[in-house]
Order: structure tokens, then sequence, then C-alpha cells
């Protein structure tokens, strides 16, 4: 290392930079890409949305009004019929009203 290195700092990280540039413009089509696809799919999210909303539709239909009234029938009468095997030794008098109602649906 002579005097004039340290007089010239700026020629010793010459090679540095060269570096760094090259790396970066390595990456700098990748980057470009990506920033791309992010702009599009924020721009396009609505879209991209609705569609993967209609392609579940279509793999999983929505089932219909009845078949969701019988769903929720038979849910409160597996909690109720829980509720009464859970108050049968402490009330079971409160416990065979609950039966009653589940069998009720």
């Amino acid at each position: 290392m002579s005097f004039l290195s340290t007089a010239f700092p700026f020629q010793l990280a010459m090679p540095l930079v060269h570096t760094v540039a090259g790396d970066v413009s390595a990456l700098l089509p990748t980057l470009l890409g990506l920033g791309l696809f992010l702009a599009l799919s924020v721009v396009f999210k609505p879209l991209l949305v609705g569609l993967l909303r209609a392609a579940l539709l279509v793999l999983q239909p929505r089932l219909s009004l009845e078949e969701r009234g019988a769903r929720r029938t038979l849910r409160g009468v597996v909690l109720l019929t829980r509720m009464a095997r859970d108050l049968d030794c402490s009330q079971p008098g409160l416990a065979a009203e609950m039966r009653v109602l589940a069998g009720r649906g």
C-alpha cells in the first residue's frame, strides 16, 4: 500500500463498487419482474378474488337453504343432548327436559 492509496481512497473502493454494481445489475431483472407482478396483483385483486370464489363454487357448491336448515337443526339437537348428558347427574329433571326439546328437533 502506497502513500497515494491513502490520498485517493476512491480508487481503492472502485473494485468493491464494481463487484456490488455487478451483483445488483444481475438481480435487477428479477426485482423488476417481482415488482411488476406485485403491482398487477394489487390492481387486479378483485378480479382474482372473484375468479377464486367462482372456482371454489364449481368444486364445492353451496348447500341449499333446506340443507343448511337441517344442518343447523342437527347442530342444535347435538348441543342439547350434550348439555343433557352433562346435567344428568346433578339435575336429572332439567336433563330430561333438554332431551325432550332435543327430540322435537
